[in-house]
């Protein structure tokens, strides 16, 4: 049976720490709660809450909130030296990403401390320091919101794109993800593993810490450099990096180097380059600005922060004012990669 609760506070449950209400709320722990919720609130658009984090809530939310919190990881099948793991959708990623490295099981190591729940992973096609879920990714378990029909879908159906998936288009409130099954390497059985650290300050981190390379001392650095860079959304309300890092095509980041020499890149393709966003924000001069209490992170300017009291429409407007100056400096229009909830 399912439990219904009314104007349900939603501070606690978004790391922004916005306060805002849910009209209807209800927990799900099992498959079978998630088929009665579909029910009782058959022909309702419905909001789906994973661990709250990637969000912006800019009003209450007027749909009924599911709050998906299956858990449980399941050994599913080997294949030589190749593991595959379905991971129930409230699963912690971070916690996931631990439990593999604990368990000698390679290839996630790089998105450690990245919030959120497993669930939500594909939405956004998570990545970092060189790494995307796509990279991983097998297939997810989802159920259709309207039917109930349970379905799985590739990941050559899930069309994953920087920051982006079917979930994000075709499929945007269609289906609520209930598991994700990922293919790693077990070092258990094989050491031909190749770690990936040349993506930003990884391999220079490493160095810094004691023993051979390894996935857990590649997960270390993660967290070491994430910590630095990124509040813990438990001391001041964030959700990690707020924008997505702009891609543009090689010859205008030719150009822009004449009057910006020092602009950093990485390359994504023959024609296109990818330049971090925080350097551009950085740049602008918002690091650490405060406007009431939405604001810019003091260490880390990709990142916009809630000092305690800031609405979700205060924290926007911030981003639409470094939108501006970007836009204005640069030519380069930077892109949310955080959900705006406006109802």
């Amino acid at each position: 049976m399912i439990e219904v609760f009314h104007h349900y506070p939603l501070k606690e449950h978004n790391t922004f720490g916005i306060s805002a209400f849910a009209k209807a709320y209800t927990s799900i722990i099992t498959l079978q709660q998630l088929k009665e919720a579909l029910a009782y609130f058959h022909g309702s658009d419905k909001f789906l809450l994973g661990g709250g984090s990637n969000m912006l809530i800019l009003n209450d939310i007027e749909k009924p909130v599911l709050h998906i919190n299956l858990t449980g990881i399941e050994r599913i099948r080997a294949n030589g030296n190749l593991v595959q793991l379905k991971v129930a959708a409230g699963e912690n990623w971070h916690k996931l990403v631990l439990y593999c490295v604990e368990n000698n099981l390679a290839g996630i190591e790089n998105l450690a401390l990245i919030p959120g729940n497993t669930g939500t992973a594909p939405i956004q096609n998570i990545g970092a320091y060189g790494v995307e879920l796509k990279d991983v990714f097998v297939s997810c378990e989802v159920m259709d919101l309207e039917s109930g029909m349970k379905r799985t879908l590739t990941a050559a159906e899930c069309n994953f794109g920087y920051r982006d998936s079917v979930f994000k288009n075709e499929a945007l409130g269609k289906y609520v993800i209930t598991s994700v099954t990922l293919e790693l390497t077990d070092l258990n059985e094989t050491s031909d593993y190749d770690l990936k650290i040349n993506y930003g300050a990884i391999k220079e981190e490493m160095e810094r810490l004691d023993g051979e390379a390894s996935i857990a001392k590649v997960a270390q650095a993660v967290i070491n450099i994430r910590s630095s860079k990124l509040p813990d959304p438990k001391v001041i309300g964030n959700s990690g990096s707020f924008f997505k890092n702009p891609v543009i095509e090689k010859g205008k980041y030719q150009d822009l180097l004449q009057s910006f020499p020092d602009m950093p890149s990485y390359a994504v393709n023959e024609g296109h380059v990818k330049i971090p966003a925080g350097w551009l924000i950085d740049q602008s001069g918002f690091k650490g600005k405060r406007y009431g209490d939405a604001g810019i992170h003091d260490k880390q300017a990709l990142v916009l922060v809630n000092h305690g009291n800031a609405t979700g429409n205060e924290i926007l407007n911030v981003a639409k004012e470094i939108q501006k100056m970007v836009k204005t400096t640069y030519g380069i229009l930077i892109e949310t990669e955080v959900n705006l909830i406006e109802n």
